[in-house]
């Protein structure tokens, strides 16, 4: 999931009457905010059941957004049926999720402890197959980060079978505490992912892993472990799933972790220093067992992405996209106040609604761009990139041919910054243009305030980059016109601890949407410039991205 800033601005501000800010570029398209806050009101409203994959909230949301993007002007642009594209493109998930009370129990010294699904540990649906699950007094070992890493001369399974047991893992990287070292510093590679960790689990035939959770290196409470892992669970579906996935996967809280390593005569914060070295060895919990027993309802069901198309008038088998996720969590397990529907208004029925508007923007503009434009609204973010991990795997429009992305997640709904941000800042000529064309409504650039958190591989433009496609995931600034950096991170702060992933991500009255508007005119000046150029964007010549591309570059010529 990527970043939200926003501020605290005095909500009466409009772009009109800010002195602070540049007027827009003369050509610059307006944005309506109220038509905006209505639409995020109405996907975010209670009626829509928290927009869950595979429920009685996709049906409303596909109905909902198809009527927006076909009154916007846009034509369908999804699977061909009778040789004619519809509003969908059919996406198949394996879905899961745990029947009834997991048992789940640690036994310490011969005395078995109960524990509580979504206190102590937060336990997945298995997503390797199995339709049951049942683990009984299998050892527990620590294994640092969980890395293997052949180029970086590091293993963390040194010596260790994990078959029949479960592995205690530490979340990010290495570098994550001191900031320097293999990994890169700070910046979070993909090897701190919990995905990555998980498939890497399976590799090395563990039973099970579990994430000990840290606020820190995760980048979020146990309120968004909780909420996320307990839920119904989903995945692309696979010819060997168990090649990727271990039968258990979950995170452990970290107060539970450490008492369970003092138990075990164990230092939790020695061994955390002792992971941070590549001479580190996995390390056995002695006279530690877990035991788990559940049943799991596994179905393989059909969910879809949404899009939207205009036809290039000259060349319109290359295309552009601007992409967003409709998806949100559903009806999960209850809050303080006994709410149970994740909403998503911030996450993500802004980037939906800009979408739409986007849509609208390009659909009513004098002329038809050069090349096509695809606006993509995807499903099943949440639950890993799903919907658009199968796109870029199965695209309807060639990647070789696909000039960039642009993709919209979490925009802040307030006032206006000063500044704009990305997920992650990898080298490409794409973030150059969109920085070069901020400076036409006077916006600076802030590289990711959080590099350590991992955004640039929790938003959906990642499965178009490790496919070389250029990609960006724009983020709302920090640096507001009223409150400055001090407020933007006050209430971003405020939001992942309270609303991110929580039934309070709510629709309010008091947004603005005025910042939104501003910097969907920035979005539509970068797309507009690609569709009707006959650029071709790429990776710097270090990236790790730039070889996917350069594969393709004889069916761009």
């Amino acid at each position: 999931m990527t970043r939200f800033a926003a501020s605290l601005l005095s909500l009466s501000i409009t772009l009109a009457l800010s002195p602070a800010l540049a007027a827009p570029p003369a050509d610059a398209p307006t944005f309506d905010p109220q038509r905006m806050s209505d639409m995020v009101k109405t996907l975010s409203s209670d009626a829509f059941e928290g927009r869950g994959p595979a429920t009685a909230g996709e049906k409303k949301t596909i109905d909902y957004v198809t009527a927006q993007m076909q009154a916007a002007g846009l034509q369908p642009g999804g699977d061909l049926v009778d040789g004619n594209r519809g509003w969908t493109q059919a996406v198949p998930l394996l879905r899961a999720q745990i029947s009834g009370e997991p048992e789940l129990s640690v036994d310490i010294d011969g005395k078995p402890q109960a524990l509580s699904q979504g206190e102590q540990v937060a336990i997945r649906a298995a997503m390797d197959g199995s339709t049951s699950v049942e683990i009984k007094d299998a050892p527990i070992v620590f294994v640092g980060y969980g890395v293997t890493a052949p180029e970086r001369d590091w293993d963390d399974f040194k010596g260790v079978d994990l078959k029949g047991k479960i592995a205690l893992v530490l979340v990010n990287d290495p570098d994550f505490e001191t900031g320097d070292g293999d990994f890169g510093g700070k910046a979070m590679t993909y090897y701190g992912r919990w995905t990555y960790k998980y498939e890497e689990a399976a590799r090395q035939g563990a039973t099970g892993m579990l994430v000990i959770h840290e606020t820190e290196p995760a980048s979020y409470g146990w309120a968004t472990v909780k909420n996320s892992n307990t839920n119904t669970m989903f995945d692309v579906v696979r010819e060997k799933p168990s090649d990727t996935h271990p039968q258990m996967e979950g995170w452990i809280q970290r107060d539970f972790a450490v008492q369970l390593f003092k138990d075990a005569g164990l230092d939790f914060e020695a061994l955390k220093k002792q992971a941070q070295s590549r001479d580190f060895k996995p390390v056995e919990l002695k006279g530690e067992t877990f035991s788990a027993k559940y049943a799991v309802d596994s179905q393989v069901i059909t969910s879809y992405n949404i899009v939207g198309r205009i036809e290039g008038s000259e060349r319109p088998d290359e295309t552009v996209v601007y992409s967003a996720h409709w998806d949100h969590l559903g009806m999960g397990e209850p809050d303080a106040k006994g709410d149970r529907i994740y909403n998503g208004a911030v996450d993500n029925a802004t980037g939906t609604v800009a979408l739409i508007e986007m849509g609208r923007a390009f659909a009513n503009a004098a002329e038809k761009p050069k090349r096509s434009l695809v606006f993509l609204n995807v499903t099943a973010e949440e639950k890993g990139l799903l919907g658009s991990e199968y796109y870029a795997s199965k695209p309807l429009y060639p990647l070789g041919k696909t000039v960039a992305v642009l993709n919209m997640d979490a925009l802040d709904p307030h006032g206006p910054a000063r500044d704009f941000s990305t997920s992650g800042s990898a080298k490409q000529d794409l973030l150059d243009q969109l920085v070069e064309t901020a400076k036409q409504w006077d916006l600076r650039y802030a590289t990711d305030s959080k590099p350590e958190a991992g955004y640039f591989f929790r938003s959906d433009h990642f499965p178009f980059a490790k496919r070389g496609v250029p990609a960006v995931s724009f983020g709302s600034g920090e640096d507001m016109v009223d409150g400055g950096v001090a407020a933007g991170r006050a209430i971003s702060a405020e939001y992942t601890a309270n609303r991110y992933h929580q039934p309070a991500d709510e629709w309010e009255a008091s947004w603005a949407f005025t910042g939104m508007a501003r910097d969907l005119q920035l979005l539509h000046a970068v797309g507009s410039d690609l569709a009707n150029s006959d650029r071709w964007p790429n990776w710097s010549q270090d990236s790790e991205f730039r070889a996917a591309r350069d594969a393709t570059a004889a069916e761009r010529k």
